[in-house]
């Protein structure tokens, strides 16, 4: 069973927690500055500045043209390297996204709720841009919906979009697997053995986000041994989004977690004693649980 509320995420620089459920009156949850961000922002700042005394030496070098092997302002060439602010930028980025991420699968942006990005890159001691661009990409995910001059509102979604995700999985995953059943070797099963134990970890611990990440990864991992990286693609990319918070309803319980994570590890037993009958009635089970 994988439940829409299970959590997604290898834990991101920003720790999930650093947002805190919205309060009544409507403000924004407060959310922990990441020291992360702030030192590469810092960093970036500090590169422009080194960076234009640099071209400026070259100036005064040459009387007003820049010495030898130095690039005139404004002048391309291919050799030269991208601008520090762009790789900074971008990493930025990904760290928001991951958090935000997070954010999502425990719960703590509430389905329904407009979040603008100059506050929540307030909150995470960043501009708004990197904010901005990691929400764009949670609005193509599904996750979120872009509100003109105000923001992004996180979806809200039901049941029947749970119960329709798990059935679209089931019919790509379920075939591949029992095909991966009879043509892979032991070998290569007890391979993904971390896998497995790395979700019975996070389950007992109750990290939900952690949770949802290490369950993705072993799902991919198995997909992959077919050699169909466009299927894994897919089934990953449903797999997402079948790990948003439902509207309402009660947060997954720890037990519920455990009983999947034990059923990622029963199914590698089977797989490599290559007892394909066991191995059908729990891949079944499995998808069947997922829409609960």
């Amino acid at each position: 069973m994988e439940q829409g509320s299970a959590r997604e995420g290898v834990r991101p620089a920003y720790a999930p927690g650093a947002f805190s459920r919205a309060p009544a009156d409507g403000r924004m949850p407060e959310c922990r500055v990441p020291e992360q961000a702030r030192g590469e922002q810092a960093g970036v700042e500090r590169a422009g500045v080194e960076r234009a005394g640099v071209e400026q030496a070259g100036v005064e070098r040459a009387g007003g043209r820049p010495a030898d092997g130095e690039q005139a302002r404004g002048e391309h060439t291919h050799s030269e390297p991208p601008a520090p602010r762009v790789v900074q930028r971008h990493s930025v980025r990904g760290q928001i996204l991951d958090a935000l991420r997070a954010a999502l699968v425990d719960g703590e942006l509430v389905p329904g709720q407009v979040y603008s990005a100059p506050a929540l890159g307030a909150r995470f001691g960043v501009s708004a841009t990197p904010v901005r661009e990691a929400m764009q990409r949670l609005a193509v995910e599904g996750a979120v919906e872009v509100v003109p001059n105000r923001g992004f509102r996180v979806s809200e979604r039901g049941p029947r979009e749970l119960a329709e995700l798990a059935e679209v999985r089931a019919l790509i995953e379920v075939p591949v697997m029992m095909g991966l059943a009879r043509t892979v070797p032991a070998h290569r099963w007890s391979g993904l053995r971390p896998l497995a134990e790395a979700t019975v970890t996070a389950a007992a611990v109750g990290d939900r986000a952690a949770y949802a990440e290490s369950d993705r990864a072993f799902h991919r991992a198995v997909l992959m041994l077919s050699g169909n990286e466009q299927l894994v693609a897919v089934a990953d990319e449903l797999h997402r989004r079948s790990q948003w918070p439902l509207v309402s309803g009660p947060a997954t319980r720890r037990a519920d977690l455990l009983a999947d994570a034990s059923e990622h590890t029963a199914l590698l037993d089977a797989l490599v004693s290559q007892d394909l009958a066991v191995v059908q009635a729990l891949v079944r089970e499995h998808f069947a649980g997922a829409d609960r």
